[in-house]
């Protein structure tokens, strides 16, 4: 074959390859479709990645086949929410007992940050946090002063009252020599009550359990819903 007719050849095959390569050209719909199903290995992969081993879920199983029992994850605040790698809003440090969800803002129950669990986080919402010690949670019943006293507390309904027991439980306070805060120092091998009261979203008695903490600061923790409180909605002061 002489070199020109070759040559001919060769534009002419790249020209239907540019043609073709041009009818088949991703459309914006493509692209959509690619973000969405790229978001959807991502949010696998966080859910993957906030989950506690399957040698923790093996350990538990027992613990967790009764209904409002759970194992969960909490990462070290300071550390993920900062990161850009995850997308989850608070980056994995927050958790709700009643969503089942560490997005923050979904009547987030708990929170990690430097070495302090934490409840209460956003307008007048408010909380209790009470460390039992090295309780074993199947030990933990009504018959505790700390139970008794979390289960009979009635949420105030006005927000100027919410405004002063968030003060009175942000600094901490004893009553009947028993230590009620929103924050305490997360300990293994310790046993905490938490109530938390979410306006409008939810009001729950928790008692849960740090197992042990993980090479990157994160907390496995097991927990048992002790009671469903009716959700409160609250007056806004004028």
């Amino acid at each position: 074959m002489k070199p020109t007719i070759c040559a001919t050849l060769c534009v002419a095959i790249l020209v239907i390859f540019s043609i073709n390569g041009v009818a088949q050209s991703e459309t914006r719909d493509d692209v959509l479709k690619q973000i969405e199903t790229k978001r959807a290995e991502l949010s696998a992969l966080e859910k993957k990645f906030l989950a506690p081993s399957e040698e923790d879920r093996a350990t538990y199983a027992d613990f967790l086949k009764p209904p409002g029992t759970g194992l969960i994850r909490l990462l070290p605040r300071e550390v993920y929410d900062k990161d850009t790698t995850l997308t989850i809003r608070g980056g994995g440090a927050y958790y709700s007992f009643t969503r089942k969800t560490h997005a923050y803002g979904y009547g987030s129950d708990i929170s990690l940050e430097q070495s302090f669990l934490r409840v209460a986080f956003a307008g007048a919402d408010y909380g209790m946090l009470v460390k039992l010690g090295d309780v074993p949670l199947e030990g933990v019943n009504a018959e505790l002063p700390t139970v008794r006293f979390l289960s009979a507390y009635t949420a105030v309904t006005d927000e100027p009252q919410a405004r002063l027991e968030q003060r009175r439980f942000g600094s901490g306070t004893k009553i009947d020599g028993i230590f009620y805060s929103e924050r305490e120092r997360a300990q293994i091998n310790t046993t905490y009550l938490v109530r938390s009261i979410n306006y409008s979203e939810s009001d729950v008695l928790v008692a849960f359990r740090v197992l042990r903490k993980d090479s990157d600061g994160s907390l496995i923790i097991a927990w048992r819903m002790l009671r469903e409180f009716p959700v409160t909605d609250l007056a806004r002061a004028n």
